[in-house]
């Protein structure tokens, strides 16, 4: 899928590339890159788009983006805000599979990272037990000198292939296989979706944005995101629902749900169990029984 194609500013000699970010919010478009992705996700609130998934994240997070993987951090309402001095905070690897790394991986003691880093191509999250232990290893990551940032690098990807409780992102069997132009469109049906979902958005208003007829553009999504519109509608305002009570930010579930775009309890209800196997109290009750 090229969507728009990243060139990672690689440092001359260097096998691995470390970036920190503090900015207003995360970079919005949908893009890709031929490097795998580690980020921490030091500060900050929204929805992670990867592959053909979406999900919540938050201070915290640590999650791992396969090469070529598309994928897009949305920054929460809040930090686009006028005058908001909200901002974000995270650390970010980058490094090519098929590089300088791919002859480190040949050798026989590295089977067991070779592992991890072919299972990670289609996107993975720690738990949060596990992310607060790997973050200690970013930073010794961050704070070492040029010539130790490889050993501990390698400790570091051999720390995360131990681990068992990786949560895989997005589904191995789908093919991002679409133009650029078609990529760029994808990105604003994204971007507009994300914006509206509180509204009651009709299938001619997401079509006019892709500029296709309603019956061309239900074709399309489904043909390259294997879901129906209304499918991925839900998911976004399942997603906003999630954040909701993973923060305990609510009043009730059916303030949540009105606030989330749907026109009824009942509707969010059976929408929510239909996506997320659990009704809401159930997912409210397993999520801060396990964390």
């Amino acid at each position: 899928m090229k969507v728009i194609q990243f060139t990672i500013p690689v440092e001359i000699d260097n096998s691995i590339y470390f970036q920190e970010d503090r900015l207003p919010y995360f970079y919005r478009h949908l893009h890709r890159h031929i490097e795998t992705q580690i980020t921490w996700v030091v500060n900050g609130e929204g929805t992670l788009v990867i592959g053909n998934n979406m999900l919540p994240f938050r201070s915290g997070d640590l999650f791992v983006i396969g090469a070529n993987q598309p994928h897009l951090f949305k920054s929460d309402p809040s930090y686009f805000i006028p005058g908001s001095r909200r901002q974000i905070h995270s650390l970010n690897i980058f490094f090519n599979p098929t590089g300088f790394i791919s002859h480190l991986l040949a050798f026989p003691e590295m089977l067991s990272i070779k592992k991890f880093v072919n299972s990670s191509n289609t996107g993975l999250q720690a738990s949060d037990k596990d992310a607060a232990k790997l973050a200690e290893h970013f930073l010794k990551i961050r704070n070492s000198s040029v010539g130790f940032r490889l050993a501990y690098f390698i400790e570091f990807l051999q720390v995360m292939a131990n681990l068992r409780k990786w949560k895989p992102l997005s589904t191995g069997s789908f093919e991002y296989s679409i133009s650029d132009t078609e990529g760029l469109r994808m990105n604003d049906i994204y971007q507009y979706t994300m914006d509206h979902f509180t509204e009651d958005i009709t299938l001619a208003q997401i079509a006019a944005i892709a500029y296709l007829t309603p019956q061309s553009f239900c074709r399309y999504f489904k043909k390259h995101t294997n879901k129906t519109y209304v499918n991925f509608l839900n998911e976004v305002r399942i997603n906003e629902a999630c954040k909701k009570f993973m923060e305990l930010n609510f009043e009730s579930i059916g303030n949540v749900a009105y606030q989330s775009g749907f026109n009824s309890v009942v509707s969010f209800n059976r929408v929510f169990k239909s996506i997320m196997e659990k009704t809401p109290k159930e997912f409210i009750r397993t999520y801060h029984k396990d964390n």
